[in-house]
């Protein structure tokens, strides 16, 4: 298979691995411009969200994140970067105009928030066609299970390990219709699982068999962190234990449950996309009205789109071939 798509499951693998035995947390990683999947696991068995990288862990902020929110692809976003600068202004009124749903020439968080999650799902589908491209052996647009596991799977222990079954666990969940093989919809429901809620009963009992020591039915906290906790500082732990007793323990039972663990396991798109929004409404909502202007978002054209000139005539094509539904 591919080097780089190699890499990737292997990253994946080591990843999942690393979550079985209970280790720690996985360090973010720099979001830029490629068809890869970003969505591995982390190391304690979440599932990497769609803006991982849009700050590095220092807080450098990542632009490549914001012009995909907006662009909802990789590669065209490239060549979006290298337009200049009015090219890039010319092709962002074009897409303000489909942002703008009740045209008055204002773009407000509704929209903005619609579009953005419009490009999630636009960047998912993407990403899974680039991976169906490469496991497709004999090119017929369908993916089998045997050709995702020869080009997945590269040892006979990675093929008796519980990551083989997983993923066919969750294979089988995503051939909706039966036969055998997944077409381009139902890969981009198997690539990006943690974007359909019929996965979540799925997650749900992986993680309560991975996590779950005591068979209770929950996590507890010390379930929650595991054997990392041996690898950490007090200080560690007492930020584990606010997140876990403020950002996931809803009811302050003290342990998780149902819901809960799936917040904590599954990323929320919606979420990520509020935080988007707020994001480019502080960088551009000059008069603080809580409206962008078409002309504020192209006088910040760069925080949006970028630029600095490729042939953009294909993603031309797309905007105004977008369906209007959100």
């Amino acid at each position: 298979m591919p080097i780089m798509t190699a890499y990737i499951r292997l990253t994946l693998i080591a990843a999942l691995i690393f979550f079985s035995n209970g280790q720690g947390t996985a360090a973010g990683v720099m979001h830029s411009h490629n068809n890869e999947l970003h969505r591995e696991r982390e190391a304690d068995g979440a599932y990497s969200p769609r803006d991982r990288g849009h700050y590095s862990d220092s807080g450098e902020h990542n632009t490549a994140f914001d012009h995909e929110a907006i662009i909802g692809s990789h590669s065209e976003a490239e060549e979006f970067d290298s337009l200049p600068p009015e090219k890039a202004k010319e092709r962002l009124g074009i897409l303000l105009k489909k942002m703008d749903l009740n045209g008055d020439s204002n773009i407000d968080r509704r929209e903005l928030k619609a579009w953005i999650l419009r490009s999630f799902r636009m960047l998912s589908e993407e990403e899974a066609a680039e991976r169906l491209g490469d496991v497709d052996e004999d090119h017929d647009g369908f993916v089998t299970w045997e050709e995702y596991k020869i080009d997945t799977y590269d040892t006979e222990e990675e093929q008796n390990s519980n990551l083989i079954d997983d993923d066919k666990t969750i294979w089988n969940a995503a051939d909706t219709n039966k036969d055998g093989k997944l077409d381009l919809k139902e890969f981009t429901i198997f690539t990006h699982p943690e974007e359909h809620s019929s996965m979540l009963p799925i997650f749900l009992d992986q993680t309560l068999r991975d996590k779950d020591k005591n068979n209770d039915g929950s996590i507890d906290f010390q379930e929650y962190v595991g054997n990392s906790a041996k690898d950490h500082d007090k200080n560690w732990l007492t930020e584990q234990k606010h997140s876990f007793d403020h950002d996931y323990d809803k009811d302050k039972d003290g342990k998780l449950t149902g819901s809960e663990i799936l917040s904590w396991i599954v990323p929320s798109n919606e979420e990520i996309a509020e935080e988007e929004v707020d994001h480019l409404f502080s960088e551009s909502d000059e008069d603080h009205n809580d409206l962008l202007s078409f002309g504020e978002v192209l006088e910040h054209y760069e925080t949006f789109v970028g630029s600095e000139a490729t042939d953009y005539g294909d993603h031309l094509y797309k905007v105004h071939h977008f369906p209007d539904e959100l």
